[in-house]
Formats: structure tokens, C-alpha cells, sequence
């Protein structure tokens, strides 16, 4: 049995010895790692650093085709908006002319209606019935013109807004194409990678 004892007792103390050397060795500064070990270290943190930074590279390239895309759809909305103000200016040219053309008629009208009028009175009197007519003519005729004159003056105003907003109209599609470009140069970057 002594033979028994001094094997388990050996065999217990081997084990609280273990036990401490494992607390100690635990509980001592990490030994200094290798050269190798330190590079496999920062490769793996560059690595992650890369990911992270691909990730960000790719959100950018993504954001910049939206932005291209909505600078597109902007542009083409913006055209559009230009040429309607462009028919609306051409709208409003021909109602001007179309105004001008009755109001210089109706002018004519007045002045024939004058001579008329003073032809009238010389041959049948001031208060005949020819004179009276005449007069009444004339002023139908002054009415229209001057309905003619504010149609014209409201044409005028009608193409002159319309010009302001075909120029507000340019400027956007100018805008909106320095925008695109400078998307399109930010995609092309973002895509070779930041050089």
C-alpha cells in the first residue's frame, strides 16, 4: 500500500503543480510575437480595413448612379419644360402679331370713319342721321381698338414671363448638366478606385 500511496500522492501533487504553473502562465504578459506572427497580425487587420473600405467605395459608386440617374431624369424634365415655354413663346408671338394686325385695322377703321364723319356732317349736318351713324361707328370702332390694344398688352406680359421661364429653364438644363458631369467624373473615379 506505500507503493499505492506515493503514486496517488505524487500523482495529486503533479496536478495542483500543473494547476498553478496554468494560473501563473495565465496570468504572466503575452510572450512578444514573431515577425511572422506580427505580419500575418496586420495583414489581416489591413484586410479588414480594405473591406471596410470597399464597402464604403461601393455605397459611393452606388450614390453616384443614382445621382446620375436623377440629374437624367432632371434634364429631360427640364428640356421638356423648355420646349413647352418655347411653343408658349411662339403661342404668344402669333396672338401678338394676330392683335396688332386687328388693332392697326381697326385704326384704319377709326381714321376712315373720321373722314367719313366729317364728309357726313359738311354735306348732310351735324345732327343728320348719316353723321349719327357714322359717329356710332366710330365708336365701335375706338372700343375694338382698344380691346385690340389690351389683348396686345396682355400678350406682351404673356411672352414675357414665358421668356423668363425658357430662361429659367436653361438654367436648370445648364445645372443640371454640370451636375451630371460631375457625377458621371465622380462614378469614373469611385470605379478606378481612387487614384
Amino acid at each position: 500500500m506505500n507503493a499505492e500511496k506515493l503514486i496517488r500522492r505524487s500523482a495529486i501533487g503533479l496536478a495542483f503543480a500543473g494547476l498553478l504553473a496554468g494560473g501563473a502562465y495565465a496570468q504572466s504578459p503575452d510572450p512578444t510575437p514573431t515577425p511572422h506572427q506580427e505580419d500575418i497580425q496586420n495583414d489581416k487587420k489591413d484586410i479588414r480595413s480594405d473591406k471596410k473600405d470597399l464597402a464604403k467605395d461601393r455605397a459611393d459608386r452606388d450614390a453616384d448612379q443614382r445621382d446620375i440617374n436623377k440629374d437624367k431624369r432632371d434634364l429631360a424634365k427640364d428640356r421638356a419644360d423648355r420646349n413647352k415655354d418655347l411653343r408658349d413663346i411662339n403661342h404668344d408671338r402669333r396672338d401678338l402679331n394676330k392683335d396688332r394686325a386687328d388693332r392697326n385695322a381697326d385704326q384704319r377703321d377709326i381714321n376712315r370713319d373720321k373722314a367719313q364723319l366729317v364728309r357726313d356732317d359738311k354735306e348732310f349736318g351735324a345732327n343728320s342721321a348719316q353723321a349719327q351713324a357714322d359717329r356710332k361707328d366710330l365708336r365701335a370702332d375706338r372700343a375694338d381698338r382698344n380691346a385690340d390694344q389690351r389683348d396686345i398688352n396682355h400678350d406682351k406680359a404673356d411672352l414675357a414671363k414665358d421668356r423668363k421661364d425658357r430662361n429659367q429653364d436653361q438654367k436648370d438644363i445648364n445645372k443640371d448638366k454640370k451636375d451630371l458631369h460631375k457625377d458621371r467624373k465622380d462614378l469614373r473615379k469611385d470605379r478606378r478606385g481612387h487614384k
